[in-house]
């Protein structure tokens, strides 16, 4: 990443900080900045996840390993990020009108892991998220299995995890990602 580049994604992180300190009370950006400046990794994956509509953000932090935690916090499933299948094995299992990746695939590449549910409940007590689109989470073995997948949103005024065919892709079904750092 060029020397601008990089100024230009901390500047827009340390903005979006600054813009929701309720999502980080207690944490400082100075804090924030010095961590990411000694994990230059994290700012390629920061990159993409702002890149593909996340809005990334801290969410909390690890207090045992030091680590932030970046979360995406645009209000919808971020829309670089839809329309695909739960993971490499449902994408080919697909026969037609096969998807172009997978959540699993993609946020791999990113350098990120997909929420579990527990995560996604707690990103929802931050603010109100997924209102009008869903978001696929980290299913469990068990689950996966048997050929299904996780999926989250808010409607109502609460939050539900539901289940699908893990082959399965909608324009409005995305992912969120975490990035401790």
């Amino acid at each position: 990443m060029k020397a601008q580049e990089r100024e230009e994604l901390l500047q827009a992180l340390k903005a979006r900080f600054e813009q929701n300190m309720h999502r980080h009370k207690a944490i400082a950006w100075a804090d924030v900045r010095a961590r990411l400046e000694a994990h230059p990794g994290a700012l390629r994956s920061l990159r993409e996840m702002e890149a593909t509509g996340g809005e990334p953000d801290v969410i909390g932090q690890d207090s045992e390993a030091g680590r932030y935690i970046f979360c995406d916090c645009s209000a919808e499933s971020p829309s670089g990020r839809r329309s695909l299948c739960y993971d490499r094995q449902a994408l080919d299992a697909r026969k037609e009108n096969k998807p172009e990746s997978s959540a699993v695939e993609m946020a791999a590449a990113m350098g990120i892991e997909l929420l579990t549910e527990e995560q996604y409940r707690e990103l929802q007590k931050l603010g109100e998220f997924d209102i009008k689109t869903s978001s696929w989470i980290r299913t469990p073995p068990e689950v996966r299995a048997l050929g299904g997948a996780l999926f989250c949103d808010r409607r109502y005024g609460r939050v539900f995890a539901y289940h699908n065919g893990a082959q399965s892709y909608y324009a409005a079904r995305g992912f969120r990602g975490a990035l401790p750092v």
